[in-house]
């Protein structure tokens, strides 16, 4: 799920067109959290629904193999989705909460580097989607940690910055091969950022298009829907110390979108860049 996960979740996930460095890399332990009772249906209107979570505990991490080549993982290795109870206040009745805890969906990806010594950068991503997480979950039957399907999507990034001033930009687009009846999709985005003794302040803007080539059945109980549409602002802050280590928080917002929830996504991680000394 690192297809969507990056997107919704993981802010500088892919690392834009720089590729990491031979021994080099960046390794994240991050918590992320999307709550709602709101739903965008098929046809972009919004619904009430039952309050819905998703929540991930992942690790990702970026290292370089060397001549430009990196290796991308991300690990949710706790996912939980979760449905609130509801009490009806003239009967009394209520229909309880339900939760499934279970692992989630891997993603592996290989990443090349082209002009990394050049003023304007590219990046190539061949990615591969794990269906590791579990569907048709909990007493309802209908919880996930995962979509269930095995993707494959290959995405290009370009990235600049404006040396000597700590700026840059990075743009992408991406396709990506759905299998069990899922509907293929095209990604794109861009990120805008600032990043000077140890500081980072990003904004990003990710969206996704569905093809609506796939007849798999749509779910409104998170983010693994088939015919998924959203664009998503988000913005990420990020200290570094000089040990290596580092924090970072992000909140992100669905404006406009289909078969996804609506609402405010956030997170928190602490990771550590590994630079290689003996260089």
């Amino acid at each position: 799920m690192l297809v969507i996960v990056s997107q919704i979740c993981l802010g500088l996930a892919f690392g834009q067109g720089w590729s990491q460095k031979k021994r080099e890399g960046f390794f994240k332990l991050g918590q992320n959290i999307i709550v709602s009772d709101e739903y965008f249906s098929p046809d972009g209107t919004v619904t009430e629904i039952r309050t819905t979570g998703v929540f991930s505990t992942h690790i990702y991490g970026e290292y370089g193999l060397g001549k430009n080549w990196t290796v991308i993982g991300n690990i949710p290795f706790f996912a939980s989705n979760t449905l609130n109870a509801i009490k009806f206040n003239q009967s009394g009745n209520e229909i309880p909460s339900d939760r499934l805890d279970a692992f989630g969906d891997v993603d592996l990806a290989i990443k090349y580097g082209w002009f990394q010594d050049k003023g304007v950068v590219l990046g190539t991503t061949l990615l591969f989607g794990i269906p590791t997480g579990t569907i048709g979950g909990g007493e309802t039957g209908i919880l996930q940690t995962g979509d269930g399907e095995f993707n494959q999507m290959f995405r290009t990034d370009v990235s600049f910055s404006l040396h000597p001033v700590p700026v840059f930009f990075s743009t992408y687009a991406a396709l990506n091969n759905r299998t069990r009846d899922f509907s293929d999709e095209f990604r794109y985005g861009f990120d805008l950022g600032y990043s000077n003794n140890g500081i980072l302040l990003a904004f990003h803007l990710n969206a996704v298009r569905s093809f609506n080539n796939g007849s798999a059945e749509n779910v409104n109980n998170g983010i693994f829907s088939n015919n998924m549409e959203f664009i998503l602002p988000s913005f990420e802050a990020a200290y570094s110390f000089k040990s290596g280590l580092g924090v970072s928080t992000y909140v992100n917002y669905f404006l406009q979108g289909q078969n996804v929830l609506k609402g405010a996504g956030y997170g928190i991680g602490i990771f550590y860049k590994l630079e290689n000394k003996t260089k």
